[in-house]
């Protein structure tokens, strides 16, 4: 008898703890399902680099969920690990570095899902032969994705150059041009030097491109990388100072051809396949191109009474300068929120986000628990279905669900986006999404 009541009570505790757990598997279930479904009203998926899930071979363990900094693109559904939100993904791929089964490989969206992207190859190359592009410009946000985009891109033209056995007559070409000299267009400089090709990197500011903009102590990577001429750079995270005292550490140790504060005003293909490269400065001849811009471009403003006054901004380099102020921050987006948290965290601030939309939808996952809190706590007032309608010195007026307020102001921050380099792209002949595919080249010449 006093077995059984043993064996009944250990039924019953495991019984309990089976029943929480299947409970808190359906009600997660659930939640992904709903996502699932959710997902489309804010994009129509992936835009760039995402992961393919295999279903017969996933095996249902979670660890690429887990694995995932962005929090909540996958989930397991029906057993199954499964994209719930496709338009969080911005590549970092350790979903399929952590699969035990390699069910999950990493792909690149469509063309067609992208009509404002310009058509890139597996390769890197755009729809005009020898002319690559690296870096968020092709899609991509992440700095590993944009070292290992400029190292790849140029181990291809340093091949095809060496293929070729020949020189150009004219001794005034070079080897490659690279525009920017962010992450991409420094390890594409790095690469080109190692290889020993004849390099020349443009830079309308100053090295480190996005970057050198980014927040002080901004963590700027979550996964190891490497970097030509130095190896692997084992660090998971580290500040923005760090990564630039970095770079600066390994150019001492090379002989870049840098040239800062140069603006390059157009690329062009000539009928003997040469790259003809022109700036305010000079212009100059290449074999090959290799674009490393940011995507962002020139920032988009609103429109909005007022805008053009000194104390509205659009980027935010070092919160701490800021303190005892009543400000408003504009957007949305994870740019928009890290600002927000950031100027509420230094003494004396009085900071209102204001987001056109309901709801955030787009934020990585630690930024939507961190703003959460600070919501919560009152350090910043969020007003959704807002919008600014004018800025005066002093204060500001702003609609808030129909109707108009006026806050006391003494800084804005807006961060709408910018608008993306497309003229300059197509300038250059380049195909984008909904001109072509992938495979098409412009007939431009010859290789040179």
């Amino acid at each position: 008898m006093d077995n059984l009541l043993t064996w009944l009570i250990v039924g019953a505790v495991l019984g309990f703890f089976f029943l929480r757990h299947w409970r808190a598997h359906k009600r997660g279930e659930a939640l992904a399902r709903a996502a699932a479904e959710r997902g489309p009203m804010f994009s129509d998926g992936p835009k760039a680099q995402h992961p393919r899930i295999n279903s017969d071979s996933c095996i249902g363990c979670g660890a690429c969920v887990t694995v995932c900094p962005e929090g909540d693109v996958l989930a397991l559904v029906g057993g199954k690990a499964t994209i719930i939100n496709g338009h969080k993904c911005i590549g970092h791929s350790l979903c399929a570095e952590e699969c035990p089964v390699g069910a999950i490989t990493m792909v690149m969206a469509k063309p067609s899902s992208g009509a404002d992207s310009p058509v890139i190859s597996e390769d890197h190359e755009t729809s005009i032969e020898n002319l690559f592009i690296a870096g968020e410009l092709g899609g991509l946000a992440l700095i590993k994705n944009a070292v290992n985009q400029g190292r790849d891109s140029m181990d291809v033209i340093a091949r095809r150059i060496g293929e070729l056995g020949t020189t150009p007559a004219e001794t005034n070409v070079l080897d490659v041009v690279i525009v920017g000299a962010g992450p991409a267009g420094i390890s594409a400089s790095l690469r080109a030097s190692e290889h020993g090709l004849k390099a020349l990197t443009l830079e309308r500011e100053t090295v480190g491109g996005t970057v050198s903009k980014y927040p002080r102590q901004k963590l700027v990577m979550t996964s190891p990388v490497e970097f030509p001429l130095h190896g692997r750079f084992s660090k998971t995270s580290l500040s923005k100072e760090d990564l630039l005292a970095f770079w600066e550490k390994i150019m001492q140790r090379t002989d870049l051809n840098i040239h800062t504060g140069e603006v390059v005003d157009t690329v062009k293909k000539e009928m003997d396949g040469f790259f003809r490269v022109r700036t305010a400065r000079d212009e100059y001849r290449s074999r090959a191109v290799v674009l490393a811009l940011g995507r962002a471009g020139t920032p988009r403003k609103l429109g909005v009474k007022g805008e053009e006054l000194s104390h509205v901004l659009y980027r935010l380099i070092e919160a701490d300068h800021y303190t005892n102020n009543n400000i408003l921050v504009v957007g949305g987006g994870d740019s928009a929120v890290e600002a927000a948290m950031g100027l509420a965290h230094q003494p004396g601030n009085k900071v209102t986000l204001s987001y056109r939309k309901g709801e955030f939808s787009r934020l990585k996952d630690r930024n939507t628990k961190r703003i959460e809190e600070q919501m919560r706590s009152g350090a910043v007032e969020v007003l959704f279905n807002s919008v600014p309608t004018e800025f005066r010195v002093g204060s500001l007026s702003i609609e808030v669900g129909g109707q108009i307020r006026e806050l006391p102001n003494d800084f804005v921050w807006i961060f709408a986006g910018g608008i993306p380099p497309s003229d300059f792209l197509k300038a250059a002949g380049i195909a984008f999404g909904s001109d072509g595919s992938a495979d098409h080249r412009e007939a431009h010449g010859t290789s040179s």
